[in-house]
């Protein structure tokens, strides 16, 4: 099989879909792999890594869709690639298919075979490919929300951790999963009082084990969290429904409750953001302004760390990537089930449940 890796051409997106070492694993197995020149430059590796790994590279991203059997990638494709994907092409990549009714529209008229990331999923019920960058994203939200915090930046001018004499800062995690979890380990790192809300009970007694005694955790519920935010002058939104559209915790009205300055960071941006007021930036302009809170909404913000990013993620789908280039993706989804959870649209139609009823109603 051919595989193709396209340079990025979201905005301010620098990993790459493949590291060289995953294209050594491919080639070391008889596969082509053609890598776009300068895909890897964000993530630090060079045209001259991925040449000695056995890859050859095309000057422009038309020669790689072109080429390619399989287009392995790490976002979801933008309006400029949807021409460039054709029937019956594997693309193997995020796609947050319930953020985007234009970007569904495109792989369902493409007639490609699109394989989400986000939604290959094994027999416990965990998602090894979202995993990665739950984590970097998770703990990016508090680096990101201490920033914004601060007056200049427009927000509350409180310092997380604080000082001797001086309570410290408090955040607020919507969500107990792995971005939500990784965002209360860092807000509790830096000595911040932190609470965190699920529906997941037994998720809640696991943080509540595994934390230090100034993370708290609280059923979450439309009650508490009009208390909490009062309160809290960082909230992280990490709330994620599988293939779905994330569900809207926090309404506009709600942030009259909120003190001036207060930040919101919504991680859930890729699936339409668990707060209403959420919209998504990007790393070039990452805030805006509602009624004196501010957003940190950017749909990318692992992109922001492409070198750990990148090698985060080559770790994880590699394993995937070797099954679809060697079987195939119809053998391949049929004898691995954590992989045919992964697969969104074959052959013009929607065949993942969550995607065709968001889609549905959209």
């Amino acid at each position: 099989m051919t595989i193709g890796v396209p340079t990025e051409i979201k905005p301010s997106e620098s990993r790459v879909g493949m590291t060289p070492a995953g294209v050594y694993e491919l080639t070391l197995r008889g596969h082509s792999v053609i890598v776009q020149s300068g895909a890897g430059g964000g993530s630090g590796f060079s045209d001259a890594d991925y040449l000695k790994a056995g890859a050859a590279t095309r000057m422009t991203i038309e020669e790689v869709y072109a080429e390619a059997d399989m287009i392995v990638k790490v976002k979801e494709p933008i309006p400029p690639e949807y021409p460039m994907i054709r029937k019956g092409q594997v693309v193997f990549t995020y796609f947050h298919f319930a953020s985007s009714v234009a970007l569904t529209e495109a792989m369902v008229n493409s007639g490609a075979t699109c394989i989400a990331y986000e939604t290959v999923e094994t027999e416990d019920g965990s998602l090894p490919l979202l995993t990665p960058m739950s984590e970097v994203a998770g703990r990016m939200a508090i680096q990101q929300g201490a920033k914004y915090l601060e007056k200049p930046k427009k927000g509350r001018g409180v310092l997380l951790g604080g000082v001797p004499g001086v309570p410290p800062g408090r955040v607020l995690v919507l969500g107990a999963g792995v971005a939500g979890t990784q965002a209360a380990k860092m807000a509790a790192g830096l000595g911040a009082h932190v609470t965190v809300m699920d529906i997941n009970m037994p998720r809640l007694r696991q943080v509540n084990d595994i934390m230090p005694h100034h993370v708290v955790t609280e059923y979450s519920n439309a009650y508490n969290i009009r208390q909490a935010i009062k309160t809290h002058d960082l909230i992280v939104g990490a709330v994620l429904l599988k293939g779905g559209k994330a569900p809207h915790l926090i309404t506009r009205e709600m942030l009259s409750d909120m003190r001036p300055g207060t930040v919101i960071v919504d991680i859930a941006v890729d699936q339409g953001g668990c707060i209403e007021t959420t919209h998504p930036t990007t790393h070039d302009d990452p805030v805006y302004i509602v009624d004196d809170v501010v957003h940190y909404c950017v749909a990318n913000m692992p992109g922001a760390v492409p070198c750990t990013s990148t090698l985060a993620l080559t770790n994880v789908t590699l394993p995937y990537v070797l099954q679809l280039a060697e079987k195939g993706s119809n053998k391949a989804c049929a004898e691995n089930p954590a992989l045919a959870e992964g697969l969104n649209i074959q052959d013009g139609r929607i065949v993942y449940d969550a995607v065709e009823a968001w889609f549905t109603k959209a």
